[in-house]
């Protein structure tokens, strides 16, 4: 005899006496709100495709950059731009006036602007441009990817190399192949699969001393990120997938302050003597911004001061910078119903244009000053040129 349904217990699937189907969802994701189809990597790229002049314009940076880092280019490499990125025709506009004074300079500078689309929250707060791309909390991450695809295609476009910070492990699959250099940020050095990730990055890959100004993590993740690992992670085409990587040999340390700044010639010094102890080249990027300005974004100026005199003096162990720097000085706060001020940063504050401009051109002219000078020994050793002719 068939058993009446029961309001209570759904006997209606398999028979009365089979086992019940296991129910999950009691005890998995059950803090989940939603879940959001994303599109691949592949279809992206496809949808919009990296042209033959942006593939050569970022390799020939890439090897430029690997060529400054084995001490057989002795230009600067010099990254700059917005805290993070907001608004496209701005960041156009910023590229533009960048690329003619990249042009300009490029015999002592090389030059990679900073194109940010994810950032690092303390707490909570706006996540960046590909994760909420309409600054209003609905997190179009799909639209987001596209945005920052289309921008980066049209930087290059320009003939001008970008730089991110590689924050979430799946977005490079989405824009990695238009990224000249890298950054690894100082809350996520220490972390393992940051590392894993930048020992499979094509491109050159800065990490960064930890929040505290500690350098020895910085020094670890280079030594990690050169030695191959498997991990898991998402292929281009959106599957889960074992990755085995050969090992990255174009890392190095960018400082950027702790909790006091470390960007003096004392500071170097003792960074480089952290890198030779660990067997790395001795050499650093100096990023002028976040604790070595005191979160004061035009110390910013006197921080590149002190740098370009270390540069004049024949320092050939810093081999590069980096400078937060927008069309406009300062920051703003977004504030409903308001607004937002042109070319103004919405994270950390920016150097404006006006600023930022006579200070790479100080750089500049640093660069030329120490072809002059003959290298300290340990440059010397290190195969960085005495002089250029």
């Amino acid at each position: 005899m068939n058993r009446p349904d029961d309001w209570q217990h759904d006997h209606e699937a398999g028979r009365a006496s089979a086992p019940a189907t296991q129910d999950n969802t009691r005890v998995d994701d059950v803090r989940i709100e939603a879940v959001r189809p994303l599109i691949s990597p592949a279809l992206l790229q496809d949808d919009m495709p990296m042209p033959a002049a942006a593939q050569a314009l970022v390799q020939g940076a890439r090897d430029a950059m690997s060529r400054v880092l084995a001490g057989q280019d002795d230009r600067l490499i010099a990254v700059v731009g917005p805290c993070s990125i907001h608004d496209h025709d701005q960041a156009m506009a910023y590229a533009r006036q960048l690329k003619a004074l990249a042009d300009e300079l490029k015999g002592e500078l090389l030059v990679v602007m900073r194109v940010y689309f994810e950032k690092p929250r303390t707490t909570v707060g706006w996540k960046g441009y590909i994760n909420d791309p309409q600054l209003d909390g609905s997190f179009r991450i799909n639209e987001g990817l596209h945005r920052a695809r289309q921008l980066l295609l049209e930087v290059t476009a320009l003939g001008l190399p970008a730089g991110t910070e590689f924050l979430d492990l799946l977005s490079p699959q989405y824009i990695a192949d238009l990224i000249a250099w890298g950054a690894i940020g100082a809350r996520t050095t220490e972390s393992q699969s940051h590392r894993q990730l930048a020992s499979g990055l094509s491109c050159p890959v800065g990490f960064k001393n930890g929040t505290d100004g500690g350098v020895k993590v910085a020094a670890d993740a280079i030594v990690a990120a050169s030695a191959p690992h498997a991990f898991m992670g998402m292929t281009k085409m959106g599957q889960a997938a074992i990755f085995e990587t050969r090992g990255n040999a174009d890392c190095h340390v960018i400082l950027r302050g702790g909790k006091q700044p470390n960007y003096s010639a004392d500071h170097v010094d003792a960074t480089c003597a952290v890198l030779r102890k660990a067997g790395l080249r001795e050499q650093v990027m100096i990023d002028f911004s976040h604790a070595n300005s005191e979160k004061q974004h035009r110390r910013q100026i006197d921080v590149g001061r002190d740098v370009a005199a270390q540069l004049v003096a024949g320092e050939h162990r810093i081999t590069g910078v980096m400078i937060e720097s927008h069309l406009n000085d300062g920051r703003q706060d977004q504030v409903a119903g308001q607004p937002l001020l042109h070319g103004v940063s919405i994270t950390d504050a920016c150097l404006g244009w006006d600023d930022t401009e006579p200070l790479l051109r100080e750089l500049a002219a640093a660069v030329a000053a120490r072809r002059l000078v003959i290298p300290a020994k340990a440059g010397a050793d290190r195969g960085f040129p005495a002089s250029r002719e």
